[in-house]
């Protein structure tokens, strides 16, 4: 039976965890009704909650249902820079799944189970569906012996008394304490092995488990260990190293004025706004890595939260597992993780970029797209149309040669030069319309000049009265991923209207898919196509 709450729980985060949980649990997507059945509480206090995720923008309304948003992930993400584990130690994942062609997991303890913390799936018909952030049971695991290899009797005793499968798994923990690694023979489930070893951190402890995981048609469970198992001893050593080597950066702590933002809209929106809950969640982003333990102080000040608002908070969070305290600082658990970021973990592109695109049309009446390159051509990859009697008709996968569209224009401009000039057309390329640039010596200063402006406008070359403006989207890392457009007949606006009424408002989405991005792709790959 649950502990009850301290008295200082502050019941609106419970509760607005308690949704979370339940629309995570749902796959990402739920009826509020049905939030309303699976939690117990009041429609009124399932919608006062939703409102005030949404204005966090941790889920996005659409008519009667919830859905997670990505921007939810950075509860996660601090948990993830915190801990240390995928910066570092994902690409010796990543290279070992290269060699061994092979899944590749990273795990962490979790109560009474494991957490994936990395994952690098081979793409293969039956293929792994394992997500960072899921959970699966110690004893149906490959990681679990090894975690479980220093626990002391009275766990044991307790384990005894309430699960008859504890013999067996205290055998297969016994085994994995001798031998350095241990072995799954389908217990995740039929026709899926794993072969699993500790990492260790500078001072001995086992931090996590680095996991190869294949399936019968591969391999059987001795010839996986034959295969993989010295490679994944020298994977677990070289990241142990890793560990040593690299001393953590301290990331600043969170920008300022998260309590006066919310404070703003809780005088915005009213008794609609649960200004306890985002208070709650903003103080786990206050942990980063560099700020893996804090004390009340530090979250205080980096929340911008009184001191007495961080403690009830803290003290609510710790009753519900996502932090741990000792001697007065407090660790963030991996246990944040199950606030949406395994569904979170498969957001693509197009589900990123999508919500903001359908906002932009709303607000400029034309069709937009988004585009990536592939060869010479764009293709269109996502795309929401207005509702006009004469508009732009594109469907998705279209192709269209890059140097004639304004999305084409922006994703050459972002190449390096060598790059560009091969995609670039030669001089006997045919123009689309009477307009088409097609003249390489004209067009590598058109680019030069979309690269300083940061957009293209494209007017009548792909299609007479065809007239689009488009500015690329970047990853973290600054590179231009793919592009968005507005599209509009040329009757619509003039070329000095486009760039006075539409350009600020496509910027400003590309903008916030670029933030949605950044925070999805922190410690793991978004599919761009």
């Amino acid at each position: 039976m649950p502990a009850a709450p301290p008295a200082e729980a502050v019941a609106p985060l419970m509760r607005g965890i308690a949704v979370l949980r339940e629309l995570s649990d749902a796959g990402g997507r739920t009826a509020l009704g049905e939030l309303v059945r699976s939690t117990g509480l009041a429609r009124s206090t399932v919608d006062r909650i939703a409102a005030t995720l949404a204005r966090m923008g941790y889920v996005r309304l659409q008519g009667h249902e919830a859905a997670l948003a990505p921007r939810l992930m950075e509860l996660g993400n601090a948990y993830l820079a915190a801990v240390r584990l995928p910066g570092p130690l994902g690409p010796l994942a990543e290279r070992l799944a290269d060699e061994l062609d092979e899944s590749v997991s990273l795990a962490v303890p979790d109560g009474d189970g494991i957490r994936f913390v990395h994952q690098t799936t081979r793409r293969r018909a039956m293929s792994l569906n394992l997500r960072i952030g899921d959970l699966l049971p110690l004893e149906r695991s490959a990681p679990g012996p090894l975690f479980a290899a220093d626990w002391p009797a009275r766990r044991w005793a307790d384990r005894r008394g309430r699960e008859s499968s504890a013999r067996d798994f205290e055998e297969r923990t016994a085994r994995a304490r001798e031998e350095g690694w241990a072995l799954d023979d389908q217990l995740i489930e039929p026709g899926l092995i794993a072969l699993a070893v500790p990492v260790h951190d500078p001072l001995g402890q086992r931090v996590c488990a680095v996991s190869v995981v294949s399936h019968t048609s591969r391999h059987s469970a001795g010839s996986l260990r034959r295969a993989v198992l010295p490679r994944v001893r020298e994977t677990a050593v070289a990241m142990e190293g890793e560990l040593r080597r690299t001393a953590p950066t301290t990331a600043p702590p969170p920008a300022a004025g998260l309590a006066h933002r919310t404070g703003a809209s809780k005088q915005e929106l009213g008794a609609g706004f649960v200004q306890s809950l985002a208070r709650g969640l903003t103080v786990l982003t206050s942990f980063d890595e560099g700020r893996a333990e804090l004390p009340l102080t530090a979250i205080a000040e980096a929340t911008g939260l009184a001191r007495a608002t961080a403690r009830r908070a803290l003290i609510t969070l710790e009753h519900l597992g996502y932090v741990t305290v000792h001697e007065r600082t407090f660790r963030i658990t991996p246990r944040v993780l199950d606030l949406g970021h395994a569904p979170l973990s498969r957001t693509t592109l197009r589900e990123i970029a999508v919500p903001h695109m359908a906002g932009l049309v709303r607000r400029v009446h034309d069709s937009a797209s988004l585009a990536v390159l592939e060869g010479d051509d764009i293709r269109y990859t996502a795309r929401v149309a207005t509702e006009r009697i004469m508009s732009v008709n594109i469907t998705i996968g279209t192709r269209f040669p890059a140097y004639a569209t304004s999305m084409g224009r922006v994703l050459l401009a972002g190449l390096p030069p060598g790059e560009r000039a091969v995609r670039l057309p030669g001089t006997g390329a045919r123009p689309l319309t009477p307009r088409t640039v097609t003249d390489p010596a004209v067009l590598g200063p058109l680019l030069d000049r979309v690269r300083s402006d940061g957009y293209a406008l494209v007017d009548e070359e792909l299609e007479e009265g065809l007239r689009s403006l488009a500015v690329p989207v970047h990853d973290r890392g600054g590179r231009a991923v793919a592009a968005l457009n507005v599209a509009m007949h040329s009757s619509r606006r003039t070329t000095a209207e486009c760039l006075t009424g539409v350009l600020p408002q496509l910027r400003a989405t590309a903008a916030d898919i670029e933030a949605d991005l950044h925070i999805a792709s922190r410690f793991g790959g978004i599919p761009v196509d």
